[in-house]
């Protein structure tokens, strides 16, 4: 009876795995995730743990990381891989009761919290973007993309969180965009590294740079320029970030304290990579302990001293689909 409980409950065949998926992947949203109430800190973990494995299946990661040595997959096996990925998703959609425990654990979030069936599908969707190559022109598409690999994480978790209503949501999926800016502006060397260049293909030929150019490697003096291009990407993150903190208000507590800390933490990271300029990727930008103890702190203090909701406007800022 004990091993059908364990197979019946997708929490408790999952939960481990997710848990080392959480810290080995994102330290950061560990931190914040801790910050829960039981709830919403179990569905937040289950969820992660499905994104996690749709990432590293595409990327031919493990945790994250780089695997055991082999050579990334080819094109073919990436969209062999996504095509797997969609049909799992789908079933799990459908009601199918999966046996792999990260589709489980999708299972267990989409029931339990009700997310709509758009919103997996939507991050699938990002992943093909990868998988084909996109290009990003401007910094709209760039936003789509960051739409698809984040900003619809924070729609799910918004979801996970108990929120419904579609203007807080969209502050939620605010604060994915404004975390998938910084990332892009913390990895973009080791993102040309594998062939994948997200900052808008305009702004860096403004600055005499190209994506061809990135995924060759910086030549000498072209670090200059690249730190002013993430600085501008940094700055269009600002408003997404503002309009983040201003949704917080319209979360619970202990909700409002995870959230206003993860903000903090990655705010952190842009601060950091701008501190550092042209030097910004001799090393991997990261948050001490130390410091992110600070901003668990100042995260609580903000949960305690909420300002009023939507006071920062979203006029002019990129929108989810509808």
């Amino acid at each position: 009876m004990a091993a059908q409980s364990v197979m019946t409950d997708p929490k408790d065949a999952v939960r481990q795995q997710a848990g080392q998926a959480i810290q080995a992947g994102s330290k950061s949203f560990a931190a914040a995730a801790r910050l829960l109430g039981r709830e919403s800190r179990d569905g937040a973990i289950l969820l992660y743990a499905w994104c996690r494995h749709c990432d590293d299946v595409i990327d031919g990661q493990v945790l994250g990381h780089a695997g055991t040595g082999d050579a990334p997959a080819s094109p073919e096996q990436a969209r062999c891989a996504l095509a797997r990925l969609e049909r799992e998703t789908l079933a799990v959609l459908d009601g199918a009761e999966p046996c792999d425990p990260a589709f489980a654990a999708l299972a267990h979030a989409v029931r339990r919290h009700e997310i709509p069936r758009r919103h997996p599908l939507d991050l699938l969707e990002g992943f093909r973007m990868d998988v084909e190559g996109r290009r990003y022109e401007t910094i709209e598409d760039t936003l789509e993309y960051c739409y698809h690999v984040a900003g619809v994480v924070g729609v799910m978790m918004a979801f996970v969180l108990g929120v419904r209503d579609p203007e807080v949501v969209d502050r939620a999926c605010d604060l994915g965009l404004a975390f998938q800016l910084t990332n892009i502006a913390r990895d973009v060397i080791a993102d040309a590294t594998v062939g994948r260049v997200y900052l808008p293909e305009a702004w860096l030929a403004r600055e005499g740079l190209s994506a061809e150019g990135l995924r060759r490697g910086l030549e000498l003096g072209e670090n200059v320029a690249l730190a002013r291009v993430v600085a501008r990407l940094l700055a269009a993150a600002a408003p997404y970030y503002a309009s983040a903190k201003a949704g917080i208000a319209a979360l619970p507590p202990r909700s409002a304290w995870a959230i206003a800390t993860a903000r903090a933490v990655y705010r952190d990271i842009g601060t950091e990579i701008l501190a550092r300029g042209p030097n910004a990727w001799d090393r991997r930008v990261s948050t001490s302990r130390s410091r992110k103890l600070v901003l668990i702190l100042g995260g609580g203090l903000q949960a305690v001293r909420r300002n009023g909701i939507f006071e920062a406007s979203r006029q002019g800022l990129w929108t989810r689909p509808a």
